[in-house]
Order: structure tokens, then C-alpha cells, then sequence
């Protein structure tokens, strides 16, 4: 099936009050786990790409993987994560993405708007879906390095959508990049994602909403990884945020660990092994199981 502006996916879930999850590729692995767990679960799903993985597995092999993935009989669109550089952003238009992310969210709303504007213009003639930032993320993630984070005002995205004419909007409520999301309970600002799904009528993205898993981060401490004290946002947390208006969540961290997990269980249990597929298999295996569980979390089914 051909890749799908991130748009008309976004649109259908809106309408239909459920979520498409975003899974964010560095390799092989990662992007064979994604798809197997969409044919199993006949689910739509946003392939997402940062600065980071195109730096790492280079533009062209990720380009050529999801043209092999695209074969599937699966809704998919393929989406530039948190882009920055405008160089990048058109390398991608150039190289089939169908969904592109501008982040100025570190610049004044004046700055966000103006970048924003001339993406959605370069873009919008090619039929891409763009999505923008307001508010900032507090977490480090690839290029995405934020100490402290600052909430989505509800009248400025308002504004920010009618001058941009972007096509669904990522706001701020209290996630975070990483695996540390809180120190305490989880706290989002729902009131505040009320109020912005009132005063505008496209799709909200929610970044920074990986569970964390504790079966995972238990199976890789017990074979010799360190994450103590990780907190991810809960499941019920993920639920009012769709009820509330969000139609598509990035799951990055939540990926990484499970792969990690495999791996280092499988170098445990068999030190002999010098055979990178039986290495690389078990974390492939684990994250279509975190996969498949957030696809039937975010409540899309036999949608293909």
C-alpha cells in the first residue's frame, strides 16, 4: 500500500476518537518489530524518524526500508520526528517522507509561527502533512535536549493553528522525553489539553508518552543494565488524553528499552553466541510485543 499523508490518518482517528501510535526506527530490527505487530494487529501506524536515525542509518537505507515495508496492506505514513534543520526537512520531502514535523519550540511564538508557515507552504504542494510544537518538552531525546519544560498555552495554539494552517499540532501538558519522565506521580495537564481541543479542530499529538514498561526495564536490569528509578506515563493517563483529543502518540523510549532488554537477556543466557540474528532477534521480538500492547491500548483495530 502506498505511504499515506500523515493527515489522512490522523483525520480518521480523530473522527473516530482513537489514537495512531508513532514508533520511532533506527534500524532493520526496529522497523520489521513495527510492521509485523500492524499486519498482526491490522492497525494503522506512523513510521517516525528523527535527526538522530537518519545521522545513523543514513537517509537512502531508511528511504529503501520502508519502501519494503510499504508493500504490506497497512495505512503508513512516514514521518520526520522533531525537525529542525531546514536542509534535512527538504532532504526528506525529497525523499518520500509524507509527513514532516517542524519543532521551533525553542524559539518565541513569533519565530515558531513564521518557520512553521514556510513548512506548511513547501509542503502542503507536495501533499505532506505537517506537524509543529508549542510549548516545550522537558527530556533528552537524539537532538532534543530540554531542561526545563513550559505548557502549551490554549489561546496561543488557537492563533498558532489559524496562521500556520498546520495540519495537527504536538502541545505540551507535562510529558517528557526518556525514561525519567516524573519524579513523583505523574501529573499532565489534561485541563489544559481540554481547553486547546476546544478552541481547535485538528488532530493533537502527544509526544514523550512511553509507558516504560517495569517487565522491561526488570528483565534488563536483571541482566546487567542500571535504570533505577524510571516512570513512564500510565496507561489510564494514555486513555483520558484520547478521550480528550489526542489522535497520535510517539512511543520512542519505551522501544529502545525493549530492544536493549532482548538483547542483553539473550548475551546472558548464551555467552557462546556470536551470532548477531539470535543476539538482535530476542529485542526484535520484544518490541512487537510493546508494539502490538500500545496499538490495542490506543484503541485502533482491523482498521487495514
Amino acid at each position: 500500500m502506498p505511504l499515506l499523508p500523515g493527515k489522512f490518518l490522523l483525520d480518521e482517528a480523530m473522527e473516530e476518537k482513537y489514537a495512531v501510535p508513532h514508533f520511532n526506527i533506527n534500524n532493520m530490527e526496529i522497523l520489521q518489530a513495527i510492521i509485523n505487530a500492524a499486519k498482526k494487529e491490522s492497525a494503522p501506524v506512523i513510521i517516525g524518524v528523527s535527526e538522530g536515525a537518519i545521522e545513523y542509518a543514513g537517509i537512502e537505507y531508511i528511504k529503501a526500508m520502508v519502501k519494503v515495508a510499504s508493500k504490506e496492506k497497512i495505512e503508513m505514513a512516514l514521518h520526520l520526528d522533531h525537525g529542525k534543520d531546514a536542509d534535512l526537512i527538504k532532504l526528506c520531502i525529497k525523499n518520500g517522507f509524507t509527513s514532516i514535523m517542524i519543532d521551533a519550540s525553542a524559539y518565541d511564538f513569533e519565530k515558531n509561527v513564521k518557520m512553521t508557515k514556510e513548512v506548511v507552504k513547501l509542503c502542503h504542494k507536495k501533499n505532506i502533512s505537517v506537524e509543529a510544537e508549542l510549548g516545550k518538552l522537558k527530556g533528552v531525546e537524539d537532538n532534543v535536549n530540554v531542561e526545563k519544560g513550559i505548557y502549551a498555552d490554549p489561546n496561543e495554539a488557537a492563533k498558532f493553528v489559524e496562521e500556520t494552517g498546520v495540519d495537527y499540532l504536538a502541545a505540551a501538558i507535562g510529558t517528557s522525553h526518556g525514561a525519567y519522565k516524573f519524579k513523583g506521580e505523574a501529573n499532565l495537564r489534561f485541563d489544559i489539553l481540554e481547553k486547546i481541543a476546544k478552541k481547535i479542530k485538528i488532530p493533537l499529538v502527544l509526544h514523550g508518552a512511553s509507558g516504560i514498561p517495569s517487565y522491561i526495564t526488570e528483565k534488563a536490569n536483571k541482566y546487567g543494565a542500571k535504570l533505577e528509578g524510571t516512570k513512564g506515563v500510565p496507561d489510564e493517563d494514555i486513555k483520558k488524553a484520547i478521550k480528550l483529543g489526542i489522535c497520535k502518540i510517539n512511543i520512542d523510549s519505551d522501544l529502545r528499552l525493549a530492544f536493549v532488554a532482548g538483547i542483553r537477556e539473550a548475551l546472558a543466557l548464551n555467552p557462546s553466541n556470536f551470532d548477531p540474528r539470535k543476539v538482535l532477534g530476542p529485542g526484535k521480538d520484544l518490541i512487537e510485543k510493546v508494539a502490538i500492547d500500545k496499538m490495542r491500548l490506543f484503541g485502533d483495530s482491523e482498521r487495514c
